[in-house]
């Protein structure tokens, strides 16, 4: 452990203290919420006026993420400071670095920012990522494809999101399109070899500067277009996969010294083999389940992090299945909302309703998600199949 490690592993951040949030989409309106009845204030700086984080916050420094000044003034006004997403500017997290405290770091953001180098990381930590190569060349993708096979997804090394970013090659005579089409984004390109998966999953770990580690249970992932649309909880996977899932996201936070939270997104082979796909570095969408399903949420488990409090349990309460609520779905959902209660639920399900306070519900932006909790996940499935809400996802 180095000195900068010692010391930050004696330092807590107590209630009543600032949290600055840089970024001001949903997962930092829902991190203040759940700090804020811990007793935290929070300040957050975000580009967009009324920002999701924003309207619950104490106070919003609208700017560009990019603006040196506005990023000293979150400084100034906060105790920690925490992200809620990937890409922030590598000069404004040095200064952040430099002039507060970010327990996080920035060789985190480093890291997962960047495909290649993030590949690189969890091999480090002797956890296995589907067989990839960089690619700088057309020629080299097809030389690449020749060892690796089609169907082989092509990535470029940064950006990207929901699928964008990305070209599934079935096969060599789609490699020139796939090239010319990708490396308009003028970054790396990263080919990756298709895992033939039976599932998706994810496991959420948490660590503090302490060096405390806990995981919530695996989430099985449904995507629709590209889009996270369902996560069940308990995952439909043997326990000895989900044990080994877990151990595989805690030596990926011990590895990489993770302080807050890291989402491992993960495949499961028809053979019960998991591959590690990627890392966020933050609260993560499949982690929403937690809020009414766990004994601690993603969001209050970040806070505890970050602040180096103790970690909560993140035992599970009830099965759960949470569904997002994209744009064209929120005139079904406040249809529905206001329904009496006994034509909402079927017996034994309970749900609840988190939107974001987004102004724009655009098709296919995440506008606010549903908790469905139910005796079983079978049974949540079955209420969320029959609703109108979802009827243009499925």
């Amino acid at each position: 452990m180095s000195e900068n490690e010692r010391r930050d592993a004696k330092k807590v951040i107590r209630p009543g203290s600032t949290i600055g949030v840089l970024g001001g989409g949903q997962l930092g309106r829902m991190m203040a919420l759940a700090g804020r009845a811990m007793g935290y204030r929070f300040i957050t700086l975000d580009p967009t006026v009324d920002s999701p984080c924003g309207q619950v916050a104490d106070r919003q420094i609208v700017a560009a993420y990019h603006d040196i000044e506005a990023a000293r003034m979150l400084s100034e006004q906060s105790d920690v400071i925490t992200y809620e997403f990937e890409n922030v500017d590598a000069e404004v997290t040095e200064l952040l670095m430099e002039e507060s405290y970010v327990p996080q770091g920035s060789r985190l953001l480093y890291i997962t920012q960047h495909r290649l180098r993030e590949k690189r990381a969890i091999e480090s930590a002797g956890v296995k990522v589907a067989p990839y190569a960089q690619i700088a060349s057309l020629a080299q993708l097809r030389e690449e494809l020749g060892r690796l096979g089609t169907p082989s997804v092509l990535k470029t090394a940064t950006g990207g999101y929901d699928g964008k970013g990305q070209w599934i090659i079935q096969s060599v005579a789609e490699a020139e399109e796939a090239y010319e089409e990708l490396s308009r984004a003028g970054t790396e390109l990263v080919l990756e070899q298709f895992i033939d998966f039976d599932k998706e999953i994810s496991v959420i770990a948490a660590r503090n500067p302490r060096g405390e580690v806990k995981v919530f249970p695996a989430a099985e992932n449904i995507h629709v277009n590209k889009i996270l649309h369902l996560s069940m909880v308990p995952a439909r996977i043997e326990e000895t996969v989900q044990q080994e899932a877990e151990q595989l996201a805690i030596q990926i936070a011990e590895s990489l010294n993770v302080v807050g939270l890291i989402a491992v997104e993960m495949f499961v082979t028809h053979e019960g083999e998991l591959y590690v796909n990627e890392l966020a570095p933050r609260p993560h969408n499949s982690g929403h389940y937690t809020m009414e399903a766990c004994k601690t949420s993603q969001f209050e488990q970040h806070m505890r992090a970050i602040c180096n409090l103790p970690l909560g349990s993140t035992d599970l309460l009830t099965p759960v299945v949470m569904v997002n609520v994209l744009g064209q779905h929120v005139e079904p959902v406040m249809d529905w909302i206001v329904k009496p209660e006994s034509e909402q639920h079927d017996k034994g399900i309970t749900t609840k309703l988190h939107m974001y306070g987004k102004h724009d519900a655009k098709e296919d932006r995440k506008m606010g998600h549903l908790n469905v909790l139910a005796p079983s996940v079978e049974e949540a499935l079955r209420w969320i199949e029959a609703s109108d809400i979802w009827k243009t996802s499925q």
